[in-house]
């Protein structure tokens, strides 16, 4: 069962998501205290749509339903996709340069990588994707920054 981490006590309020959890072991390695945060378990299939950047969770009802929009995903040309790619390593540095001893640092280094290696030269603009469907296209690993822990 996924998980979807959402700011506590704001129900019906849109953008409170703050984490995306793909099982309890992804949950319980988030760098959160979950008491602090409204958590609701929701499926697979809209883990993956989240993930891969088809839908956004928009906000979640006080029954613990998840309100969801879908989404899509344009980068026009090699500098959009360019400055995404450098605002997500960012996040991605952060989180690495604080937790060297974190259960997922491997994981995230990797990514880190993957994504410093991508040739953003060798892709077809407009990229009618997202990224990490993109990769996921690619039959490579693909993380989404609500991840990161």
């Amino acid at each position: 069962m996924a998980y979807f981490i959402f700011t506590k006590d704001l129900p019906d309020i849109q953008n409170t998501i703050c984490h995306i959890a793909e099982d309890q072991s992804a949950l319980n390695n988030l760098n959160i205290t979950q008491s602090e945060f409204k958590i609701i378990q929701d499926s697979q299939e809209n883990f993956n749509a989240v993930k891969l950047g088809t839908k956004h969770p928009v906000s979640y009802a006080s029954n613990d339903t998840i309100t969801y929009a879908d989404t899509t995903t344009v980068f026009a040309n090699k500098k959009i996709l360019d400055r995404h790619i450098e605002m997500f390593k960012k996040s991605i540095k952060d989180f690495l340069d604080n937790n060297t001893n974190h259960p997922l640092y491997n994981q995230w280094s990797s990514y880190y990588l993957q994504l410093d290696d991508l040739d953003t030269n060798s892709i077809t603009y407009p990229l009618n994707k997202s990224l990490e469907q993109h990769f996921s296209d690619e039959g490579q690993t693909s993380l989404n920054s609500l991840q990161i822990p």
